[in-house]
């Protein structure tokens, strides 16, 4: 996400070259409709820059209840980053919101936090993740979890089994 706040020809040829493969298009992502929930701008900003650039659509929350009407109202939505230390409702309040609702049941929710401790995985798992990504995010990474969730949604909506 550093690298998408400085200007390219600040960069070295290293850095260049990340920028560049990730502003390739991905068939697998293209078009799908992301929400990122997350009560920092800035993370708002650098996520939504860097999936917009792989053709993905974003809207964005900036709590968990404003997040749980946003998908209501939004049912296009393939997928969802969510920020778990937030005011308010944190992310694991929400996701086990979001899966209280049998329409997203299935949906894929990628909890993103910058408190990676022992456990934390499980607990996001629990709380209703689908997959779990630390922050700073390894944009490889991330695309990587999107792209099996996406997928795996897909799998679900053709054969209808989980």
């Amino acid at each position: 996400m550093l690298l998408l706040h400085r200007a390219e020809s600040a960069l070295r040829p290293d850095q260049v070259r990340i920028l560049e493969r990730l502003r390739k298009t991905d068939q697998t992502l293209s078009g799908r409709t992301v929400l990122v929930v997350d009560d920092d701008v800035r993370n708002i900003f650098a996520l939504t820059s860097v999936l917009e650039d792989h053709r993905l659509k974003v809207v964005h929350a900036e709590n968990g209840r404003a997040a749980i009407d946003l998908l209501e109202k939004t049912p296009e939505i393939d997928v969802v980053l969510m920020d778990i230390m937030m005011p308010e409702m944190d992310g694991y309040e929400t996701m086990r919101a979001i899966r209280q609702l049998p329409r997203f049941h299935s949906l894929p929710i990628i909890a993103l936090t910058a408190k990676a401790m022992k456990g934390d995985r499980a607990k996001c798992i629990e709380a209703g993740a689908s997959d779990y990504v630390t922050k700073p995010v390894d944009l490889d990474q991330l695309f990587s979890v999107l792209r099996v969730s996406v997928r795996d949604e897909n799998a679900v909506a053709v054969t209808g089994l989980q």
